[in-house]
């Protein structure tokens, strides 16, 4: 069976508490969607491997899979930068799935940056269907122009990543990161010039906002996650993958949320979860607490 890092579901539960209308129509856009959506996540027609990232143990699922389930936030408020991410959970590496698509377009901005060119036409159409719905194939296409894992983690280190490692080969979705790498990333992404968390940002005000645009362009079926935290705007990147050799869900989610008067970065990140529902449910509980957390901290 093929690797792939957001399988889609063909149902979903969509009455979780706390989504407030934003999912409206989530379940026909799983059930009815747009086909060019649907073929953009791997869903209609044959399964078909992403290229060069099949998982060597890949069989069938664990129909009968316990959840194992561990949860991991970190919240920075970016009102408030100069201090350290609060944390919940243990913060220890976690498969990052379709997560990591944020790191490869940073990345791909970066080296851009360097040649001194923007984007190509291909790299902007590969990169906006790639955040926006989580394509596959785009993932894997400029995963392999930024050089696979060595130019992920070299650009990494300029963006201040130090606990994330590639994953092997083409298997980006299995590369490993810790809740903390993920606000570091997020900083590089959301944090302007000037304030004491990003003083001199490595990425150019420019690469900064296209990585915002389209992570506020998410596709209405995959816009749960830290957005449940949020009672104003967001930007997200979300990721979910079933780990074939348990049937368990990895559950991800990153990004940017306002919460009253004050903005925040959150990094949700799961795995053991019996279920992709219940994944979805549990990061969403942990990120409105860990916002809630950050908000009364003051």
């Amino acid at each position: 069976m093929p690797y792939r890092p957001n399988p889609r579901p063909t149902t979903l539960s969509t009455n979780t508490p706390g989504r407030r209308g934003r999912r409206t129509g989530f379940r026909a856009a799983l059930l009815t969607g747009s086909i060019a959506t649907l073929l953009a996540v791997g869903v209609v027609g044959p399964a078909a491997a992403v290229a060069g990232t099949s998982e060597p143990s890949a069989g069938p699922a664990q129909p009968t899979a316990t959840s194992l389930a561990r949860v991991t936030t970190a919240v920075l408020d970016l009102d408030h930068p100069a201090r350290n991410p609060q944390v919940r959970g243990k913060d220890v590496p976690y498969d990052t799935a379709s997560i990591i698509k944020v790191d490869i377009l940073a990345t791909l901005l970066l080296q851009a940056q360097d040649a001194g060119r923007g984007l190509t036409q291909q790299e902007r159409t590969l990169a906006e269907v790639m955040i926006e719905h989580s394509d596959n194939d785009a993932a894997t296409a400029l995963w392999r122009e930024i050089g696979l894992a060595s130019g992920l983690e070299a650009a990494n280190k300029r963006l201040g990543l130090s606990s994330t490692v590639g994953g092997a080969g083409g298997k980006w979705g299995l590369t490993r990161t810790t809740a903390t790498d993920q606000i570091r990333l997020l900083r590089a992404v959301f944090a302007d010039a000037g304030t004491s968390s990003s003083s001199e940002p490595v990425l150019t005000p420019a690469s900064q906002t296209y990585i915002r645009t389209l992570m506020t362009r998410i596709a209405a079926g995959q816009s749960w996650g830290v957005s449940a935290a949020s009672d104003a705007g967001w930007a997200l990147k979300n990721g979910w993958l079933q780990r074939t050799t348990t049937g368990l869900w990895d559950i991800n989610s990153v990004g940017r949320v306002t919460s009253g008067t004050h903005h925040y970065l959150v990094a949700v990140l799961s795995d053991g979860n019996a279920s992709m529902q219940g994944g979805i449910e549990a990061v969403e509980r942990a990120a409105r607490a860990a916002v809630s957390a950050a908000g009364a901290a003051g």
